[in-house]
């Protein structure tokens, strides 16, 4: 049955949200029993829910993208620490200072992509973050710097987090469940540009990594922007010395230090 069929036989049921809202004040309808079941937040927000939120979760920014006609992107990881540059001078440590170098190439690689997304028309290679400050900042404004849109995937958190400025407000979701999240970030990933961070950026780093070495997920470009940071942070010989990967593992992985050479290989990466 299309949903134009549905639509002439049916009420629309936000228009029963509607309905609901004038009628008269009785203890009946005053209830909460009384309230529609998809309108109903406390219903909704029940242990036994914890099945349809996810569903929720994964089908509201699906369809979402189905509707933008997005076919891939390119998700940005990094550490919401890392500043401006021009800001640098506030950072934490010496360290976020001198990274604050990847910001500005997250920028200018976010450009490149959106660039291409721009000329092919087909809405590929869309730029995803995660939607917060620092590394996560610089994708949405580099995308924003030539005109494009970009996806922002944020996080309820229990300290004070909202999206940056420069994400695009139509493609700007937020997410209860990580695991959703997650999930997101991969399913239409083309390649993945993974800056310095902490913990945060760790876990979706290895997540990805161990998908692809599982083989539960097609490989894709994982460019790894700051060799000196990668290579002081993770000893990767060592976990192939230790037998607990395999020597050919670490080719997963492609040391970059500017967005031009993270755009070549993603340009020259084969299917």
């Amino acid at each position: 049955m299309n949903s134009k069929y549905r639509q002439e036989r049916f009420p629309d049921a936000r228009e029963d949200i509607d309905i609901t809202c004038c009628v008269p004040e009785t203890p009946q309808t005053l209830s909460p029993t009384y309230r529609l079941a998809f309108a109903d937040p406390d219903f909704l927000t029940r242990d036994e829910l914890r099945p349809v939120r996810l569903q929720l979760e994964l089908l509201k920014p699906e369809l979402a993208f189905e509707e933008k006609g997005i076919k891939s992107t390119v998700v940005l990881f990094g550490g919401a620490r890392i500043p401006d540059p021009v800001f640098k001078d506030q950072a934490r440590t010496p360290t976020l200072a001198d990274l604050s170098k990847y910001y500005a190439e997250a920028r200018k690689f976010a450009a490149l992509c959106t660039e291409a997304s721009m000329a092919n028309g087909e809405r590929e290679y869309v730029v995803c973050t995660g939607g917060g400050p620092g590394v996560m900042e610089a994708g949405n404004r580099g995308a924003l710097d030539v005109g494009g849109e970009s996806i922002s995937l944020n996080i309820v958190l229990p300290h004070e987090q909202a999206p940056n400025k420069y994400a695009t407000p139509e493609l700007c979701f937020n997410f209860h469940y990580f695991a959703i999240r997650k999930m997101h970030f991969l399913m239409r990933a083309k390649a993945i540009a993974v800056f310095p961070g902490g913990f945060g950026t760790m876990d979706e780093l290895f997540e990805a990594l161990t998908l692809i070495q599982t083989k539960r997920m097609e490989p894709m470009p994982i460019l790894l922007f700051g060799r000196e940071f990668w290579c002081n942070i993770i000893n990767w010989g060592a976990l192939a010395e230790a037998g607990t990967i395999s020597p050919e593992d670490i080719d997963l992985v492609n040391f970059v230090e500017t967005a031009e050479e993270a755009w070549e290989i993603l340009q020259s990466w084969k299917d």
